[in-house]
């Protein structure tokens, strides 16, 4: 494992951590594209509001997941740094029972408190029946979920990046496959997408169960390792509670949106929705990189190789510029066909057109936020991750958008997201650069 986060040259062990990521990245964007286009052939307006609506839920889902999964890998990737190799074990078992646990209690809570949640989530009289059923089967899929993000995350520490990636797009696969089934077979509507994610996820949680008991070195599934000090719990929870923010403050930001569109009605959150899936061709990519790289650098500032440490940095910068600037840019020229192959209404094309180039713009300036926000993390810089956590589509998103919106109305709701990427990443390089700075003086 050292040949790979130490000694290989930079660029080699950055995609081979990196690349597994991102296709599986690719793959979870494929099924999202899919799922999108299933639902829009369907011709219903309300069935692609509806999924657009439940559709935080997932982020929601995977926020808490990222507690012990962000979390957990932070710790372990700098454990392993450190050669620790008895906590690592005993942090892996922890972080893995305590998403199992998690995940059964939300679903008892989010069953509760189904009508409130789903009208704060921007469900009207129209859409609330799609965005129910779809809710719901997914609450009743939780568990599944949320397991599934964290054992991905930990055996990426150390080096398994490939075995994770099979996994996930095992998952991602079975999914495909059911969704049209349920969809157009069944006819079982929003209920099927719903179904199809979680069957998906569930397949991806066991083929996981297999890759750790055959190849994992670190990573346990005893029972009796759970116990952790204090100290390592509150490690864990510092950096994945501000990993779990961040799509904390995705669900709050795609909630405000949709509640900010729904006043211009469904066919405006449904091209929102559309520009979501085509937006995640993007992103996700980005994600995948960012992600991807985080146990080299944990691993890496664990064995305090400081130059290497740089090198990696400037190389990760490097990529996520030049991804975004390239396939943002084909997007933005291509937009109106590519909405075209969703959903041929002319108030949708024109208006999802209009939306993918506000959201797209400011692309690269999330990449390097993105950069930011694993470097705190993987570091254990707990205050510069919670920062960056509540900022782009948290505090600072929910701050622009009220303020766009009274004074530009509906083009001041599309735009909020670019100012908010602009100053995030103005904050997230003060504080970047100032935790540099105070390393070396260290």
């Amino acid at each position: 494992m050292e040949n790979l986060f130490l000694k290989a040259p930079v660029k080699q062990a950055y995609f081979k951590l990196a690349l597994p990521v991102v296709l599986g990245m690719i793959t979870t964007m494929i099924y999202n594209l899919a799922d999108t286009v299933f639902v829009a052939k369907t011709g219903d307006p309300k069935m692609v509001a509806g999924v657009t609506i439940g559709a935080p839920l997932f982020t929601f889902l995977l926020a808490i997941a990222d507690i012990f999964g962000l979390g957990g890998s932070s710790v372990v990737s700098r454990l392993l740094g450190e050669k620790n190799v008895h906590l690592t074990k005993r942090v892996t078992s922890f972080c893995l029972y305590c998403s199992i646990i998690t995940g059964i209690l939300l679903t008892v809570f989010l069953l509760a408190f189904e009508r409130p949640i789903l009208m704060m989530l921007g469900a009207k009289a129209g859409t609330y029946a799609d965005a129910a059923n779809f809710y719901r089967v997914l609450s009743v899929g939780a568990v599944f979920v949320i397991f599934s993000i964290v054992p991905q995350n930990l055996i990426r520490t150390e080096g398994l990046a490939t075995h994770a990636m099979i996994a996930a797009i095992t998952g991602t696969v079975i999914a495909i496959i059911l969704d049209p089934i349920f969809l157009f077979v069944f006819k079982w509507g929003t209920t099927g997408v719903a179904l199809a994610n979680v069957i998906g996820y569930a397949f991806t949680d066991i083929v996981l169960l297999v890759m750790i008991f055959r190849y994992a070195r670190y990573v346990s599934l005893n029972p009796r390792l759970t116990k952790i000090n204090l100290h390592t719990i509150t490690e864990v929870i510092a950096i994945g509670i501000p990993g779990s923010i961040t799509n904390f403050a995705l669900t709050f930001g795609m909630a405000l949106l949709n509640s900010s569109l729904a006043f211009y009605g469904a066919d405006m959150v449904a091209a929102m929705g559309i520009v979501q899936k085509v937006y995640s061709v993007l992103i996700l990519v980005i994600v995948g990189f960012a992600f991807g790289a985080q146990p080299l650098i944990g691993f890496t500032y664990g064995a305090k190789e400081w130059s290497r440490l740089h090198q990696i940095l400037r190389f990760d910068f490097l990529v996520q510029i030049v991804y975004s600037v390239v396939v943002g840019g084909v997007l933005i020229i291509f937009a109106k066909p590519i909405i075209s192959l969703f959903m041929r209404q002319p108030v949708i094309v024109n208006a999802a057109s209009e939306m993918l180039l506000a959201t797209i713009i400011t692309t690269p300036l999330v990449g390097l936020i993105l950069v930011y926000t694993t470097v705190f993390q993987s570091i254990g810089n707990a205050f510069g991750a919670f920062l960056m956590s509540i900022s782009r589509q948290g505090v600072i998103y929910w701050v622009v958008l009220e303020v766009l919106r009274h004074l530009a109305g509906y083009t001041g709701i599309i735009w909020a997201q670019a100012i908010s990427d602009i100053i995030t990443c103005l904050l997230g390089y003060f504080l970047y650069r100032l935790t540099f700075n105070w390393q070396k003086k260290k």
